[in-house]
C-alpha cells in the first residue's frame, strides 16, 4: 500500500517554555485523535516528529497512524532551523519510498513546520538544498506562532506560510482543526488516486496566509537559566517583550522592557538540546521587570546571581552556589543594575 508520510518539525526552543510547549504537546494528541477518526487517514497516513532547539533530532520515526503515539517534546536553548531542515531532508531520503519502474512509491509527503521565533543557526545552505532537491518532492506548510516568527526565512522555503494568532488564549482549536483537515483532505485525495488536494480554507480569525513577511519585532522574549539552591535542579525564567510610552509631545518615546512570565521546572535534557553559545550574550537587569520565586523550593526569588555569573534562588542569608559550589551571602541593599547572561531563545 502507498503511504502518505506526514512530518512535523516542531520548535522546542526556550521561548516555547510553559504554556506554548504544553499546548503544542496537547495539540499533537488532538491531531492524532482527529486523524484516527477518519478512515482515509487511518489507512494511509504515517507520521514522524522532528524536534529542534539548539540541536535537531527525530524523536518519532515514520510510523503508521494506528500505532503512532505523540512523543514527549523536549526543551532546549537555541532555534536551529537549519539543522531541522537538514534532518528532515535526510529523513525524506531515508524513510520515503520512491517510485521506480518496478513499484509505485509513497505519496508526496506533507510537512508541517511550526515555530515561534528566529533561527539561531545558519539556514542558507539548508534552504538552498531544500529548493534544489526537495521543494517539489514534498508539500511544506510553515506555521509561525505569533508575529515574532521569522517569516522572511520561512517564505524562502515555501509559499505556504501561515501566521497563527490565538483568538482564544486557552486553546489551539483553529490550528488543530486546520492541520487535521489538511491532512484528512490529502489522505482522501490519495485514497482516490489523486496526488494533490487543495488546502482547506483558513479560519481568518486566527490563521492568515502570509503574502509579504511582516517586520519582526526585536527580541520577543528573554530567557535565563538557573538552578535551585536546595535541589540543584535547573529552571528557566522567562520574560516577554513589552513597551510603554514615556513623556509627552515631541519628548514622547517608546520604551521597550520585558515582563516576567514565570519560572519553569526543566530537566537535565535541556542542556543536551541546547545550542552551544559561541560568545556571551547578556541583558541588563534594568530591562527586566520582576523576578519569580523558585519553582522547586519556593525561595522568594529565583534571580540571585553568583560571582560565577550563573543564577540560583535565594531567600537571603548564606547559600551554596549549585553551579560552582562557592559559598554565597545574599542580603543588604541591592547593587544597582547589572548584566546577566541570557540564552539564545
Amino acid at each position: 500500500m502507498r503511504r502518505l508520510p506526514v512530518f512535523f518539525l516542531l520548535d522546542c526552543s526556550e521561548s516555547m517554555v510553559g504554556d506554548k510547549l504544553d499546548k503544542m504537546q496537547n495539540a499533537m494528541g488532538a491531531i492524532v485523535s482527529a486523524l484516527r477518526s477518519n478512515p482515509y487517514a487511518l489507512e494511509t497516513v504515517y507520521m514522524s516528529v522532528i524536534a529542534f532547539a539548539g540541536i535537531a533530532k527525530t524523536i518519532a520515526s515514520l510510523t503508521e497512524l494506528y500505532s503512532f503515539y505523540p512523543p514527549k517534546l523536549p526543551l532546549g536553548g537555541g532555534t536551529s532551523l537549519g539543522a531541522a531542515l537538514e534532518t528532515l531532508m535526510d529523513e525524506l531520503d531515508r524513510r520515503v519510498v520512491k517510485t521506480t519502474s518496478e513499484q509505485k512509491g509513497d505519496w508526496k509527503p506533507f510537512v508541517f513546520l511550526i515555530t515561534d521565533g528566529r533561527s539561531t543557526d545558519k539556514t542558507e545552505n539548508a534552504a538552498s538544498r531544500w529548493q534544489a532537491k526537495y521543494a517539489k518532492r514534498a508539500t511544506l506548510i510553515a506555521i509561525g506562532l505569533g508575529k515574532e516568527a521569522d517569516f522572511a526565512s520561512l517564505k524562502k522555503l515555501t509559499e505556504n506560510v501561515i501566521i497563527y494568532e490565538e483568538a482564544d488564549k486557552s486553546e489551539y482549536t483553529a490550528l488543530i482543526k486546520w492541520i487535521s483537515d489538511s491532512t484528512i483532505a490529502q489522505s482522501k485525495s490519495v485514497g482516490e488516486g489523486v496526488e494533490n488536494s487543495p488546502l482547506p480554507n483558513l479560519d481568518e480569525i486566527a490563521l492568515k496566509l502570509v503574502k509579504e513577511p511582516p517586520a519582526n519585532a526585536d527580541d520577543s522574549c528573554v530567557v535565563l537559566v538557573g538552578r535551585c539552591q536546595k535541589t540543584k535542579k535547573p529552571y528557566l525564567i522567562k520574560y516577554e517583550r513589552s513597551q510603554t510610552a514615556l513623556g509627552k509631545g515631541e519628548h514622547r518615546a517608546e520604551v521597550v522592557y520585558y515582563d516576567t512570565v514565570g519560572a519553569f521546572m526543566i530537566d537535565e535534557d535541556y542542556f543536551k538540546w541546547s545550542q552551544v553559545q559561541p560568545s556571551a550574550i547578556t541583558v541588563n537587569t534594568s530591562l527586566l521587570s520582576g523576578a519569580p520565586s523558585c519553582p522547586y523550593c519556593g525561595n522568594h526569588t529565583a534571580f540571585a546571581m553568583c560571582n560565577c555569573g550563573k543564577l540560583t534562588c535565594a531567600s537571603g542569608g548564606e547559600a551554596i552556589c549549585p553551579w560552582c559550589g562557592v559559598e554565597l551571602f545574599f542580603g543588604g541593599e541591592g547593587g544597582g543594575d547589572f548584566d546577566v547572561g541570557r540564552s539564545l531563545g
